[in-house]
């Protein structure tokens, strides 16, 4: 051991290999400019070798400090990896959703997941365009459609579609008839569910008001602002509804076809953490199983 260079000095170099300037390799390990050329030149002391030379404008490698900066390096980035598998950081899961089911459904209900799952990194990928699993190298996505979605991928029901209307409250009279809903201020979504809705309950749109909205987001949003009657699916507006900032209006709802499903590419040996992430989604959907029928091969309940 008395053979080897003193790790400090060997830290030193290895930053300042790496910038090729004494200040930005100072910056990097915390110490002074001063000290890092300091530790350079004790190591050069030691070998008996010059490493670098010393630029006006910051250093360049002698070859023999180019060869041996190599192995340096290589000598850290494993005790980097050796350290790093003593002590493994958090599993990540990538999950594609839209926006509106992200803002409005994942992350009211994740600070229950991040307590019961500590080890496991969730990672929102927030997108109204599809993604692909390899490449885009997501683990999981949850989108609005019908099966079937192809032989390679494992789909679940997690939420039918109950189209409701709701407002801020006090912005509605209570009780509401269909006609004084017809009458109302409308937020259109991109969905724009109020023509079937108003079909529904055998009226027609006699406001000619309504403000435009490219995402259901925006519309619960405009909603709870007390903007106007927003129709959105019931479990979307569910968080917003529990903590007293919408109401529904009207005890109606209009039953839509294409359902919220979870997806994930099919392979025999799925990590655990995707395993526990799909299993902890299952949990929180529909309640009735009757109402999540599984489109490919069932998954365990749980993950031990």
């Amino acid at each position: 051991m008395t053979s080897l260079p003193p790790l400090n000095a060997l830290r030193a170099f290895d930053a300042a290999g790496r910038c090729l300037n004494f200040r930005i390799a100072s910056e990097e390990i915390g110490v002074t400019q001063g000290a890092v050329a300091q530790q350079v030149r004790l190591l050069e002391d030691h070998l008996g070798l010059k490493l670098f030379e010393r630029l006006p404008k910051g250093l360049a490698f002698t070859e023999a400090g180019r060869r041996y900066h190599g192995r340096v390096a290589e000598a850290f980035a494993g005790l980097r990896a050796a350290t790093q598998d003593l002590r493994p950081g958090p599993e990540r899961v990538l999950i594609s959703v839209t926006p509106t089911f992200a803002a409005k459904w994942l992350i009211p209900n994740l600070p229950g997941f991040s307590e019961s799952h500590p080890q496991i990194d969730l990672c929102i990928l927030s997108t109204e365009k599809l993604s692909r699993f390899h490449g885009d190298g997501i683990d999981l996505a949850i989108r609005q459609g019908s099966p079937p979605f192809g032989a390679a991928i494992d789909a679940v029901m997690l939420f039918r579609q109950e189209i409701i209307a709701v407002a801020a409250p006090g912005f509605a009279p209570d009780p509401i008839t269909p006609q004084v809903l017809a009458g109302l201020p409308k937020l259109h979504d991109a969905h724009d569910h109020w023509g079937a809705f108003l079909q529904m309950l055998g009226i027609q749109d006699t406001s000619g008001r309504g403000l435009q909205l490219n995402q259901t987001a925006l519309a619960l949003d405009a909603a709870i602002a007390g903007q106007g009657v927003a129709l959105v699916s019931r479990f979307l507006a569910a968080h917003d509804i529990s903590a007293g900032r919408l109401v529904q209006v009207s005890p109606q709802f209009l039953e839509e076809d294409k359902a919220f499903f979870l997806l994930a590419h099919r392979q025999q040996d799925r990590k655990q953490a995707v395993e526990i992430v799909w299993n902890w989604l299952l949990e929180l959907a529909d309640p009735e199983p009757s109402s999540r029928p599984w489109i490919s091969r069932p998954r365990p309940a749980s993950v031990r």
